[in-house]
């Protein structure tokens, strides 16, 4: 009978972290130090939840984590036990010293992810989300048979988005001229299958959101990057590329937070932007990802509620305000021959969305529990940022330029001076920070990265942004290489 591991640790209740999170760190400690090895057993769940006297599900949980994360496997009918193969334990390093050979990151070993800008699902009215999908479930399946809809999603949930576009983001737009999606990129991916073809040109930001660049030259558009400073997308040289391009169909731009650099499109090129739109009879195509989370007074209206604007297509998601996991995108759009295309497309891939989910959204909504949940969730992501904001402050004024930004779940960072990318963002993950590469936003070499708060403890986050200066500093005064900078950098 295997015998399993002895229990050494305590959970401490006073601490911010999770209690399931405690015990997998507390695990992964006792694997990295070896006092559990390859092939150990774990205690059963219920064992250990007596032990520490909590909820079992909360073991499992904790068990989960490090199942996912490799540490432990799963077998059934026998139990959990210790990797034979390990994650590795030490990166390969170069004039490593056998001090720091044996220290714990400090991360606990647990992967501190700096995403685009995802919400903390920790907060999501998941709850709610449930309780009214099986209601709307159990009423649809007795009167409707499941039948299929219509392809553009729900009547009734499209005349509800009309409404929110109208009232809180100034548009003027009715429920004929929306389309449900799963998800904005889905909508992104319609609008360009219905907008472009071989041979046509589009104007990106640069730096700029790279799933959209992808959506458009699947479709056969050119790209034609445009450079964004402090008041967002230079307009001058989009009036510039006009002039030498006849083949441009479309602009596509984030103004109220662009991706990713969080700058706001100031007022003037707002217009200008309309002007020029309307004159060479080109689309806008105005992705607004996060306009729910806003810190300041208002807001900024979009773009497509200017009634001199003839020509847009404006897309939305639901995602981030109800649940990550929750895909329930819109597109809206006055081209009604745009919009038959976009829904002749969606019933061969899609037929019609999942209305259910739809109904069952719009009951959360017309209950009050979205408007309740994104006030919440705003001062939530409001003191997160004011934390983050004072830790940046900490730590990186003297090595990064970065503003506050009235809203949205990330920070734009700019080092004082141009650094390896490929260097800094391996020395990090070594540390168990990752973070986008700044490649990923741009054809050409951008010297900033996107600093995301919304899933992140305020632990994760001082601890993470400590070290991200540390190595920041050792990139800017040491050019001998990995080799040197690997010696002087703590684990």
């Amino acid at each position: 009978m295997l015998r399993p591991w002895k229990l050494e640790f305590e959970i401490d209740r006073k601490l911010d972290k999770a209690v399931y999170l405690q015990i997998a760190d507390s695990i992964i400690t006792d694997i990295r130090s070896g006092r559990l090895k390859p092939g150990d057993t774990l205690p059963g769940s219920r064992n250990l939840a007596t032990a520490l006297k909590i909820n079992r599900n909360t073991v499992v949980e904790a068990y989960q984590v490090l199942i996912n994360e490799e540490w432990v496997i799963s077998k059934e009918r026998k139990g959990i036990f210790v990797s034979d193969q390990l994650p590795a334990l030490h990166h390969k390093r170069i004039n490593k010293s056998t001090d720091n050979q044996d220290q714990p990151m400090k991360s606990g070993g647990k992967l501190i992810n700096f995403d685009d800008g995802h919400p903390d699902s920790k907060i999501a009215p998941v709850t709610e989300l449930a309780r009214a999908y099986r209601q709307i479930f159990s009423i649809k399946a007795k009167w409707q048979m499941m039948g299929y809809g219509d392809e553009h999603g729900d009547i009734e949930f499209r005349n509800m988005i009309a409404k929110m576009l109208n009232h809180q983001r100034g548009m003027q737009i009715h429920d004929h001229e929306i389309s449900i999606t799963r998800g904005s990129q889905m909508a992104m991916f319609l609008t360009a299958q219905s907008l472009f073809t071989s041979g046509d040109h589009v104007i990106v930001e640069d730096p700029g959101y790279n799933p959209a660049w992808q959506a458009f030259e699947y479709a056969g558009a050119t790209l034609l990057p445009v450079p964004v400073d402090k008041e967002g997308i230079n307009v001058e040289t989009i009036e510039k590329l006009l002039a030498q391009h006849d083949s441009i169909k479309a602009i596509y731009i984030t103004p109220h937070r662009q991706y990713p650099t969080t700058v706001t499109l100031s007022l003037s090129r707002r217009l200008r932007l309309i002007e020029l739109s309307n004159q060479y009879d080109i689309t806008i195509i105005e992705d607004d990802y996060d306009n729910e989370f806003h810190f300041g007074y208002r807001p900024i209206l979009p773009i497509s509620s200017f009634p001199e604007l003839r020509h847009y297509v404006y897309i939305g998601t639901l995602s981030k305000v109800v649940a990550p996991a929750l895909r329930i995108g819109y597109l809206a759009t006055k081209n009604q021959d745009l919009l038959q295309k976009i829904g002749g497309l969606r019933k061969i891939i899609d037929v019609h969305g999942d209305v259910i989910m739809e109904q069952a959204v719009l009951q959360l909504i017309k209950e009050g529990a979205v408007k309740k949940h994104i006030k919440k969730a705003t001062v939530h992501y409001k003191n997160k940022r004011d934390f983050t904001f004072s830790i940046l402050k900490k730590y990186m004024t003297e090595v990064a330029d970065f503003t506050l930004p009235e809203g949205g779940l990330a920070f734009w960072i700019v080092p004082k001076i141009t650094l390896n990318w490929d260097l800094a963002t391996t020395l990090l993950l070594e540390r168990n920070i990752r973070i986008i590469h700044p490649k990923q936003y741009s054809h050409n070499d951008i010297n900033g990265f996107r600093l995301s708060y919304g899933t992140l403890t305020e632990e994760q986050l001082e601890q993470s942004i400590e070290i991200i200066s540390g190595i920041f500093i050792l990139l800017s005064q040491n050019h001998d290489g990995y080799a040197d900078i690997e010696n002087k950098i703590p684990l």
